[in-house]
């Protein structure tokens, strides 16, 4: 079995991440979406609701399925037996970012990065953006799947206090 691990924040799960996941699905036997705790970014959701929220937006999809990852992408990787990482790009500067990850990927396990682009019609959609327009008050519909936004505006009314 071809198993692919893509990973990220989701934070919020978004309708980007869901298209990455269904094509990535139609390359790999199995697909682990990775719901990662990533030191350098304070999320909005707490993993718990992320993972929650990830599984409901993918739960149609067969052969894919929501964990949560603490620490090495690549310890991940090797305990769910994937042969890849899936990552969604939007342009140029999402691969500038990417690609020395994937090189050090490659080196510390031999685990291999498959890029992905973005569908051009949602390469404007970013979970960073979805958070500023939520937070500012505007609409979000049909940036994330069914059920994100009451979750994403709860924990926005939490932020503030």
């Amino acid at each position: 079995m071809r198993i692919a691990v893509f990973p990220g924040t989701f934070d919020p799960v978004t309708v980007g991440h869901v298209d990455i996941a269904i094509r990535a699905r139609t390359l790999f036997d199995h697909v682990v979406i990775a719901v990662a705790h990533n030191a350098r970014k304070n999320p909005v959701l707490d993993t718990h609701t992320r993972v929650a929220l990830a599984r409901e937006a993918l739960a149609s999809l067969e052969g894919v399925e929501v964990k949560a990852s603490e620490g090495l992408l690549v310890d991940f990787c090797k305990a769910e037996g994937a042969i890849a990482i899936v990552k969604g790009l939007r342009g140029g500067a999402d691969y500038d970012f990417e690609r020395p990850m994937a090189l050090m990927n490659r080196a510390l396990t031999g685990i291999e990065t498959v890029f992905i682009s973005g569908d051009p019609a949602l390469q404007h959609i970013a979970s960073s953006l979805v958070r500023d327009v939520a937070r500012h008050g505007g609409s979000i519909e049909g940036l994330v799947p069914e059920g994100v936004e009451p979750a994403l505006l709860a924990a926005l009314e939490r932020e503030r206090g």
